[in-house]
């Protein structure tokens, strides 16, 4: 199912917590949306959710628009805030027996419906238990499976696993991506590895403005600007490889890593692994390795959301 968002603008006061921002979600898409505290993240998935009502701009789900279909689009919508409404002294089931009351379904599909999130989410052995029981993984589970309780086309999932230990993010995570399979999913999170294993796209708002949109890959590309190049060299004294390399018309500067291993920053848009090639040639220098780096995640993060 298709979200829509046009020139949307959160105000509290005077300070714009989200400010102008327009993007499309496709339907089976995995989305992860990404952003330093207080960017704007939560704000905007809440009123994607329809809890908090835009100052201006739109939000349309499926054709409905949220300042006149409310009623409707939350029936779309399976939301996980990052602190998880649950009732600690129930238990699983009747906590999931619940929210599908909660949510119009038909009393006659209730108990099918539990049963359902129960097996999809893995909580057959704690199905008995109350939830003051469950370890915070299992209790993240019920979380996931009061959202999808209704089968909605949307979810949406604010930071699903802050504080899980690093099994139960990786259940998690598989979990998302099956569910990814038939629904649209918005997925907040600080875990940046996560959002590569797990997303389709990434969008990373900073100061309520949308600053990047893109896979990955995508992003990467549009951030590198410059090749850069881990060479190591076995042969040869260091300073004449160093001078050797630093005259290559392709290279903007040079690290030393080690006595033998080198960072080689090439010129924009240019790439020096044929002339370091051809330099070892001419030397009879020994090349044991010329990798190319790829930018992380984290740095691209950094570099778009430190301002």
């Amino acid at each position: 199912m298709n979200i829509t968002i046009e020139n949307l603008t959160k105000k509290y006061g005077i300070q714009k917590a989200v400010d102008n921002i327009s993007f499309n979600i496709n339907q089976g898409e995995i989305i992860g949306f990404l952003g330093p505290n207080g960017a704007g993240k939560t704000t905007t998935m809440k009123m994607i959710t329809t809890y908090l009502n835009p100052t201006s701009g739109n939000i349309d789900i499926a054709g409905k628009s949220v300042k006149k279909d409310g009623n409707a689009i939350r029936k779309l919508i399976g939301y996980l805030p990052e602190h998880n409404p649950l009732y600690l002294d129930m238990t699983v089931v009747d906590y999931l027996n619940y929210c599908a009351e909660l949510q119009d379904i038909p009393k006659s599909k209730v108990l099918e419906r539990t049963k359902k999130m129960i097996s999809l989410c893995g909580l057959d052995r704690e199905k008995h238990k109350k939830i003051n029981e469950l370890s915070k993984g299992y209790r993240q589970r019920v979380g996931l499976a009061q959202a999808m309780i209704h089968d909605p086309e949307i979810l949406i999932l604010d930071e699903p696993t802050t504080g899980l230990d690093p099994n139960q993010i990786v259940e998690i995570r598989k979990l998302i991506k099956e569910i990814g399979k038939e629904k649209t999913v918005i997925l907040s999170t600080h875990i940046l590895p996560e959002v590569e294993a797990t997303c389709d796209r990434i969008l990373i708002i900073n100061r309520g403005r949308i600053v990047a949109d893109g896979t990955a890959e995508t992003l990467r590309k549009q951030s590198q600007g410059k090749e850069i190049l881990t060479v190591t060299i076995e042969e040869g004294v260091t300073e004449k490889i160093i001078a050797s390399l630093n005259a290559l018309s392709t290279v903007d500067h040079l690290k030393k890593l080690s006595n033998q291993r080198f960072e080689i920053t090439s010129k924009k848009d240019l790439s020096s692994k044929r002339e370091v090639f051809n330099c070892c040639v001419k030397n009879n220098w020994i090349l044991t390795e010329m990798v190319a780096s790829e930018k992380k995640l984290e740095d691209i993060f950094r570099n778009l959301t430190l301002n």
